[in-house]
Order: structure tokens, then sequence, then C-alpha cells
């Protein structure tokens, strides 16, 4: 006797995605010294079409959360937790500019590990290329 394949959670959420009609996710990946180039990519995906999730918090300006180093450390780790969480819940990544860092460059790394197709706005920067 055989038995139906349980589907994976991935595949949970890309049927889920399906039956809600849902538009294709796209997560915005890189350095917070580009935020200004995220805000552009996001209207630029946004007028495609596209959902939009990209890093919330700019820890690199003042701001009281993490005005103190070492809640600022915390939330650092909270934050990179949070933005796993984005790049599975995305379709694709996008990795704006010309800089990749420690932090991006894990980020392409697991996104890669998970099957996601993975643009640049500058694609020399790409470690794999």
């Amino acid at each position: 006797m055989s038995y139906p394949q349980l589907l994976t959670p991935e595949e949970k959420l890309a049927d889920a995605k399906k039956l809600l009609s849902l538009p294709r996710i796209v997560v915005i990946c890189g350095s917070t010294r580009f935020m200004t180039e995220m805000n552009e990519a996001d209207l630029r995906e946004t007028n495609a079409g596209k959902i939009v999730v990209k890093p919330g918090c700019d820890m690199k300006s003042p701001h009281e959360l993490w005005s103190d180093p070492v809640a600022a450390e915390a939330l650092k780790v909270r934050l990179d937790d949070l933005h796993r969480a984005k790049i599975r819940l995305a379709d694709d990544v996008l990795v704006v500019g010309d800089y990749i860092g420690d932090s991006t460059r894990a980020e392409i790394a697991y996104a890669r590990s998970l099957g996601k197709p993975v643009r640049f706005t500058h694609p020399e920067v790409d470690p794999d290329a």
C-alpha cells in the first residue's frame, strides 16, 4: 500500500500563495548603507506588481531603540532572524548595492540554499559569479 507524500512546509506555503492568488514576493537584501537604493528598488518592484519586504531598521542611523550597545546587539540577532524569515517567505531575492558584506553574503548563501532565485542591482558583486 502506498501512502500519499506529505508536503513540506515550503510546498504548503507555495500552495497557499497560489490558492490566495498572491503576487510574487521579493525580499530586498543588502547593506543598510544602501537604504535609499532599497527604497527605490521597493518602488520599482511594487510598480511591477510585486509584494516587497525589506530591512525595516537602519541601525547605522541613530535611534533610541539601539542606542544601548547591549540592546543593539540583541536587536541585531532578532533582525537577522527576521530577515531570514523574510527570505523564506519570498519567491525571489534582490540584492541592492555595489558592496557585499558578511551579513549580505550569508543572506545570499541562505537564499540559494533554499533554491530562491537571486538578482543583483550590481551583478559584478555576486559572490558566486
